[in-house]
């Protein structure tokens, strides 16, 4: 069904080259980030009191990696992912005439294009906890059941560059956001079950008829062309990943959404919070990766962002932070710190949005 070899064949040769340094410079930047790595897990354990003092928590590797190596990494946790949905899908087309010949030209196109999407990403993310990365797949390090944090080393160095910011400072800053996805994940056992869960649950409701495949594709196009100008459906600024879903799919999506709100806007805000006291520049920084943030690359890559419903991520951002920093200023850090407590305790959609009712639901008296 999807000729992952291909993809990462053709992401690594259409992503761009990454900033030019020497092998000496190369170096450091990835010792430097190691070790920036290493400093904001006490940080971040400090700051946020998830981990108790002492506690033994999984341990998951850091690897500063290339584009290339990002690439590959999530390949091979797209494979993980998707496997049982592209055994059902293949299952499928196996029975049908000529299924056998479709599917090695689909899986083939198919690589292709997964390839041209992530050699589209690769180029842009600083950073990713990797939370479903296959046991010994692709690169080393994983531990079965765990994740490991990726660096994107050259990325790191193009934006810095860019935004004119001090290299050491921005390294650092980096690494706090990222570190808090594995403290999040090595912290509550549960979350990554109950992720993969959501995730299959939306993958479980695909549309696996191509009639109806196509359709919803043609009518995403349309609304996106201002075919249906008397749809009442209010899909203006959706995504065409949104457009296409069930409404089963829609459902889970919201679910999803809000715990990727939470997750993103606790990393922006405990990155900011240890921030002062460990990265002197840290509010030249923030301003101008915000500014990077909402003003994108130019047309095309505010389209693609729009297409691929990338500008909903960075609305993940700004809500979750809104989200946290309300909670904590109620409750304290502590009494935030509930929200880990179960599943039943994460935020909904509509709770990210108005922070007082996720604590008068969670901090209920006698609870």
């Amino acid at each position: 069904m999807v000729d992952w070899n291909l993809a990462v064949a053709t992401a690594t040769r259409l992503v761009r080259p990454g900033p030019e340094v020497s092998r000496d410079e190369a170096r450091a930047v990835v010792a430097e980030l190691r070790r920036h790595a290493r400093t904001s897990e006490r940080h971040v354990r400090e700051f946020t009191r998830m981990i108790p003092e002492g506690a033994a928590v999984p341990d998951t590797p850091v690897l500063v990696v290339d584009r290339a190596g990002w690439v590959k990494a999530n390949v091979a946790g797209f494979r993980e992912l998707l496997g049982p949905l592209l055994g059902r899908m293949q299952d499928r087309r196996a029975g049908a005439p000529g299924g056998a010949v479709l599917g090695t030209v689909g899986g083939k196109v198919t690589g292709v294009e997964l390839g041209m999407l992530l050699s589209f990403l690769a180029s842009r993310v600083l950073g990713q906890y990797e939370t479903f990365a296959p046991a010994g797949r692709d690169l080393p390090g994983s531990a079965a059941g765990g994740g490991r944090l990726l660096l994107v080393a050259p990325n790191i160095v193009h934006v810095e560059r860019e935004l004119d910011v001090r290299p050491h400072d921005f390294r650092l800053w980096v690494c706090l956001h990222e570190e808090t996805h594995r403290t999040q994940f090595t912290a509550v056992p549960w979350l990554r079950d109950h992720l993969e869960g959501e995730i299959q649950t939306f993958l479980g409701a695909t549309e696996l008829d191509p009639a109806t495949i196509l359709e919803r594709l043609r009518e995403a196009a349309q609304s996106f062309a201002g075919g249906r100008p008397d749809s009442d459906q209010g899909d203006e600024g959706r995504s065409l990943v949104e457009l296409v879903q069930t409404p089963e799919q829609r459902e889970v999506l919201g679910r999803l959404t809000a715990v990727m709100s939470l997750l993103e806007g606790h990393a922006d805000y405990v990155m900011d919070g240890v921030g002062p006291a460990v990265v002197p520049s840290v509010a030249e920084i923030r301003e101008k990766f915000q500014q990077r943030r909402a003003s994108g690359a130019g047309r095309l890559d505010a389209a693609l962002r729009r297409l691929l419903g990338l500008d909903a991520k960075l609305r993940q951002y700004r809500d979750g932070e809104r989200f946290v920093r309300a909670v904590v200023g109620q409750v304290g850090m502590d009494g935030f710190n509930r929200v880990w407590t179960s599943p039943n305790t994460l935020p909904t959609k509509a709770e990210i949005a108005k922070p007082a009712d996720w604590v008068a639901r969670v901090h209920r008296k006698g609870e």
